[in-house]
C-alpha cells in the first residue's frame, strides 16, 4: 500500500520510488559508487545501474570516471536533480506526516530510535 501511494504521488514528478530514493540518497551523500548507492537504496547493483542510467539521461545525476578506480563512476546530483528532489520531497513528506499523524512526538522519537537501532544491527550505513 505504501509503495503504491509513493508511486502515485511521485508519478506527476516523473519519478519512480527507486529513482526518488536514489536522488534522496545522493542528496545526503554525493559521489557514491553504484555498489554503495545500491546498498543504501536497498536494491540490486544491476537495478541501481538502470535507475542511474535513466536519471543520467534526464540530466538529474551525473557520473564521471574515477581516475583512481577505472570502472567506478561516482554519481552526484545535478542542480536539476536537486530541484526535482525538493519538489518531490513535498509530496513524500505529506505521506510521512499522514503515516505518523496518530503518534505523539515522544512516540515518533521512540520509533526513530528503534528504526536506527535495527539499521545499526544490520550493519547499515546512515
Amino acid at each position: 500500500m505504501l509503495r503504491r501511494r509513493l508511486a502515485d504521488a511521485l508519478e506527476p514528478h516523473g519519478l519512480t520510488p527507486p529513482e526518488y530514493t536514489a536522488l534522496s540518497v545522493l542528496h545526503g551523500r554525493s559521489g557514491l559508487s553504484n555498489a554503495q548507492l545500491a546498498r543504501r537504496s536497498l536494491i540490486t547493483p544491476q537495478a541501481t545501474n538502470e535507475v542511474l542510467s535513466r536519471l543520467e539521461a534526464r540530466k538529474l545525476v551525473r557520473r564521471r570516471a574515477d581516475p583512481a578506480h577505472g570502472r567506478i563512476r561516482p554519481a552526484e546530483l545535478t542542480s536539476a536533480g536537486a530541484r526535482l528532489l525538493a519538489d518531490a520531497d513535498c509530496v513524500v513528506d505529506a505521506i510521512e506526516r499522514e503515516m505518523l499523524d496518530d503518534l505523539s512526538a515522544a512516540d515518533r522519537r521512540h520509533l526513530s530510535k528503534l528504526l536506527g537501532a535495527t539499521v545499526r544491527r544490520l550493519g547499515g550505513d546512515h
